[in-house]
């Protein structure tokens, strides 16, 4: 991983327990696999535990590490370092994708109530005038307030699953989209199923949390976007691609429709574009995902994974091979 996340990733508790679990061959960062160091831990390592910055994990470099068995990711996707000639060998990967959920979906909860509330747009009026709301400021808005607020999730992620979850503190109806789900087990999570387009006509908030694949690229298109009825608050925490952002941008500039983006197509935008200078789209840089002090809860997951594999367990967060095509 990258030198700089060590401390982050693995705060001293966390160390600890990753030195009484395992033994380092080295004891500090491995950032390039071609250097001297690499190599001599290469040829007997186990277990790789990797981070953000990981070279890739080829089938070059597998035939240097004759002993390994297993690949822990001690942060989200796997997809864009490690090659699919690791389960070739039978290496077991894990990922600590369920970790950095947890963040993300906090910001996403965070998201939906202060969007259903108007806060952005009824703050930028406050801080420009210093004067108290008025009757005419409320009578602008479609709607305000969660009660009796309807949900649409696109994608039973492990984020969209925990958003499922957080909304119960809210007197919400979800609704879900995800092919891959079916009556049963979207009741099961808190949720009615339903078809993208019936989600996105007739929620108050549309919240993304869907993978990037080829498939799921342009899922919030132009025509979905006009079926989304006046008010509706999109939230993308997922990624930009999902949402045709140009498509989105005149239903924002108009105020047909609010926004939080973590994320957008292109990203960041660019300087001029709309989008920066309305009140009621809020842009956040990126940074719903695990930041500062939440970082160290992927170590932490890594490391319980590590103790599993030593014990001879099967991992708690594994990363199949039959679900690379479509998870993040």
């Amino acid at each position: 991983m990258s030198p700089g996340l060590l401390d982050d990733v693995f705060p001293p508790p966390v160390r600890a327990r990753l030195e009484e679990t395992a033994d380092l061959l080295e004891p500090s960062v491995i950032s390039e696999f071609d250097s001297p160091d690499a190599t001599r831990a290469l040829a007997s390592a186990e277990v790789l535990l990797t981070g953000w910055g990981c070279p890739p994990v080829d089938a070059a470099l597998l035939d240097r590490a004759p002993e390994l068995r297993a690949v822990i990711h001690a942060a989200g996707t796997v997809k864009t370092f490690l090659s699919p000639a690791a389960y070739d060998r039978g290496i077991v990967v894990s990922s600590a994708a369920a970790a950095n959920a947890v963040p993300v979906a906090e910001f996403t909860l965070a998201a939906i109530i202060m969007g259903a509330k108007r806060v952005f747009p009824l703050a930028g009026l406050f801080r420009a005038r210093r004067t108290h709301r008025t009757g005419a400021d409320l009578d602008r808005q479609h709607w305000l307030g969660t009660h009796g607020l309807t949900v649409g999730v696109v994608g039973a992620s492990r984020i969209g699953r925990r958003v499922i979850e957080l909304l119960r503190v809210l007197d919400a109806r979800v609704l879900l989209y995800d092919p891959y789900v079916g009556d049963a087990e979207a009741e099961l999570i808190g949720a009615t199923r339903t078809d993208l387009d019936t989600l996105v006509a007739t929620s108050d908030v549309v919240t993304v949390h869907a993978p990037d694949t080829p498939e799921t690229r342009g899922l919030i298109d132009a025509r979905r976007i006009n079926l989304m009825r006046p008010g509706t608050l999109l939230v993308n925490t997922a990624r930009g691609p999902l949402v045709d952002t140009e498509a989105l941008t005149g239903h924002l500039v108009s105020g047909r429709l609010d926004a939080v983006l973590d994320v957008t197509s292109p990203e960041p935008l660019p300087a001029g574009h709309p989008l920066w200078e309305l009140p009621n789209v809020f842009l956040t840089p990126h940074l719903a995902g695990a930041q500062g002090n939440e970082v160290g809860r992927l170590g932490a997951l890594a490391v319980d994974e590590l103790a599993r594999y030593a014990r001879g367990e099967p991992f708690g967060h594994p990363v199949h091979r039959a679900d690379l095509g479509r998870i993040a």
